[in-house]
């Protein structure tokens, strides 16, 4: 039996991707700020040691996968100390539990919204690991009506980081695949908010295209984020794979950048 842990395991991607591993026979270790086996806080130094202890102690330091899928949307500097920092974390502090399997996997859950319009600053400060001034370029944006620029730019940094984390000896030289998946929108509450009027989902869906059978339930990128932790997958690495409805392919046509 492999051991996997699920972060934002709650609800949402989170909930259905640890119900789809129990399923196929792992042993999962949910992580959420409430309802899950584990408890922790990932927008905090504090809570993401947390988890690491916790996971440790209830493992015996060793796991099989990881799936750091917790996030939260908004215009909050939470965007982007749970979404980068949180999940960056996350993988990091679990690597060396990895190590010690002989199967070990990784997959992060970024989102669509990296091909979105970002904040250029925002991105190197998340990327140079500087969390105290990326933090204070968030609330700058958010005071300046800017707001709507965190979460894609957590998103984006996420996926720079996985590309360029993947290849190198911490990771591909340790056999651990470690990729990301980029949803387009899902159904969950994190996004209900966003398409509660007919209103609202006819501006989402402008914003992101998915010609193919539309906005998704949480089970569709969940089945995804399986895979990619499951033993079967042996040589995927730093790829950010779109389930999105075909939202990729809308915006940037035949470019594969």
């Amino acid at each position: 039996m492999r051991t996997i842990v699920v972060t934002g395991s709650a609800s949402g991607i989170g909930r259905a991707t640890q119900q789809i591993l129990h399923d196929h026979g792992n042993r999962v270790i949910g992580v959420d700020r409430h309802d899950a086996d584990l408890r922790a806080d990932l927008s905090t130094l504090a809570g993401r040691g947390e988890l690491a202890d916790a996971v440790t102690a209830r493992t015996n330091g060793q796991i099989d996968g990881v799936v750091a899928n917790a996030g939260v949307a908004g215009e909050t500097p939470d965007v982007v100390t749970v979404n980068f920092f949180g999940a960056v974390a996350t993988l990091e502090r679990l690597r060396p539990l990895l190590e010690r399997s002989a199967t070990p996997r990784a997959v992060v859950t970024a989102s669509m919204a990296s091909l979105l319009p970002s904040d250029a600053e925002l991105v190197d400060l998340c990327l140079a690991g500087d969390e105290p001034a990326a933090v204070v370029r968030a609330t700058r944006l958010v005071d300046a009506g800017q707001g709507g620029l965190l979460y894609p730019s957590s998103k984006v940094a996420l996926c720079r980081w996985v590309r360029r984390a993947a290849a190198g000896p911490r990771w591909a030289g340790a056999g651990i695949p470690l990729n990301a998946i980029a949803p387009g929108v899902v159904e969950t509450p994190m996004v209900a908010p966003m398409i509660d009027t007919p209103q609202k989902r006819q501006a989402l869906a402008a914003m992101v295209p998915m010609p193919l059978h539309g906005f998704m339930t949480p089970e569709t990128p969940a089945r995804l984020l399986a895979w990619l932790v499951g033993v079967e997958n042996s040589h995927l690495c730093g790829q950010v794979v779109f389930v999105d409805g075909g939202s990729d392919v809308v915006l940037r046509g035949d470019s594969t950048w």
